[in-house]
C-alpha cells in the first residue's frame, strides 16, 4: 500500500485574471477550488494513473471537510486526523500575466493529534511506500518526518520525502528511498548558486552520501536528473510544450516516479514517467489526467529515441 502524509494540506483557490494590480479591486475571469497540499496531490495523480493510495495527515474545519469530500469523489481513500480547532488553510493562486501565490496559515495540531497520526502510520509495513510531503504546521518541530521514519525502522518501509531545509536533512540518516529537491531547494540547502549540470549532480551526490537512496532533481525547463540507488546518473530533457501552470508539477513528478517504479521496477522507466507527469501538470490548468501524462511520456520517449 502507498500512504501519503500531508501535515499541512490546503484548499487551493485558483483565480484567473487578465491582469493583477495591487492596490485596487481585481475581478477574476474564472476560478476553481481544489483539494491541495503536496501529499494530497501525489494521491490524486497516483489515482489518475490507476494506483491506489491512502491519504493521511491533518484536516480541520469546513475546508478540511471539503478536502475530504473531494478526495472521496475521486475515489481516494482518506484517513485523516481531524483537529478540534481551526480550519485547514486556503491558498490563493493568482494567474495573470505572472503567477502569484498567497499561502494561508494552517490549523495547529496538538501533541495528542500527532500521537494519533503516528499510531495510524504504524500500519505501514514491508513493501509499503510512505510519502512525506510538504511544509510542517506551525508549532511542530522540523524533526517530525524523521520521527515518523524512525518509528518504522526495521519494517522495510520505503519512504519518499519531498520537503526542504532542516526537515529534509534530518530524514537522511534513515535512508529514504527517494527525495525530490528542485534546483532552488538545492541552492538553499548548500548555500550556493548552481550554474551547471555538473554542480547539480555534485549536490545530488552529497545527498546520496548522506543517506538518500535515490535523488530526483527537478530543473524546470532544463529537465531533470536522477542519481539512482544502483549508482547510475541520468539526465532527462524537459518535455516540450506550453507551460500554463506550476502548481503541483513537483508532486506529479513524485507520483509518476512511484507509479513507474511500481509498474516496472526500473529506475530509468520511473524517471521518465516522473518527468512526463511533472510536464503534463505544467501543461494543464490543474493536476494532470492519465491521458495527459501518457501523451507527455510519448513525446519524451520520441526525443530520447532520436
Amino acid at each position: 500500500m502507498i500512504y501519503t502524509v500531508t501535515l499541512n494540506p490546503a484548499m487551493d483557490c485558483v483565480m484567473q485574471l487578465d491582469e493583477f494590480v495591487t492596490g485596487r479591486t481585481n475581478r477574476a475571469s474564472g476560478a476553481f477550488y481544489s483539494a491541495g497540499g503536496k501529499g494530497v496531490n501525489v494521491s490524486l495523480v497516483l489515482g489518475a494513473l490507476g494506483i491506489e493510495s491512502i491519504a493521511e495527515g491533518f484536516l480541520a474545519g469546513f475546508t478540511g471537510h471539503e478536502i475530504q469530500r473531494q478526495l472521496n469523489e475521486k475515489g481516494i481513500s482518506g484517513d485523516f486526523v481531524f483537529l478540534e480547532k481551526g480550519s485547514t488553510r486556503i491558498n490563493v493562486k493568482i494567474k495573470g500575466k505572472e503567477e502569484t501565490e498567497l499561502n494561508g496559515v494552517g490549523a495547529e495540531p496538538e501533541e495528542k493529534d500527532t500521537a494519533v497520526l503516528m499510531e495510524k502510520l504504524r500500519a505501514a509495513g514491508e513493501g509499503d511506500i510512505v510519502v512525506l510531503a510538504g511544509s510542517i504546521p506551525k508549532g511542530m518541530g522540523t524533526g517530525i518526518y524523521a520521527d515518523i521514519m524512525k518509528q518504522a525502522e526495521g519494517k522495510s518501509v520505503d519512504f519518499v520525502v519531498d520537503t526542504e531545509g532542516e526537515a529534509l536533512f534530518r530524514t537522511l540518516p534513515y535512508k529514504p528511498f527517494l527525495i525530490k529537491p528542485n534546483q532552488h531547494e538545492l541552492e538553499a540547502l548548500f548555500r550556493i548558486k548552481i550554474k551547471t549540470i555538473e554542480e547539480v549532480i555534485e549536490c545530488g551526490q552529497k545527498l546520496r552520501d548522506k543517506g538518500a537512496r535515490n535523488v530526483l532533481i527537478s530543473l524546470g525547463a532544463s529537465g531533470s536528473v536522477l542519481l539512482a540507488d544502483d549508482g547510475s546518473v541520468c539526465v532527462v530533457p524537459a518535455v516540450k510544450g506550453e507551460a500554463v501552470n506550476t502548481v503541483g508539477s513537483g508532486d506529479s513528478m513524485v507520483a509518476g516516479f512511484i507509479a513507474g517504479w511500481i509498474n516496472h521496477r526500473d529506475y530509468a522507466a520511473a524517471h521518465r514517467l516522473g518527468t512526463a507527469a511533472g510536464a503534463a501538470c505544467a501543461f494543464s490548468e490543474g493536476l494532470p489526467e492519465r491521458k495527459d501524462i501518457i501523451s507527455a511520456l510519448e513525446r519524451l520517449e520520441s526525443v530520447l529515441g532520436e
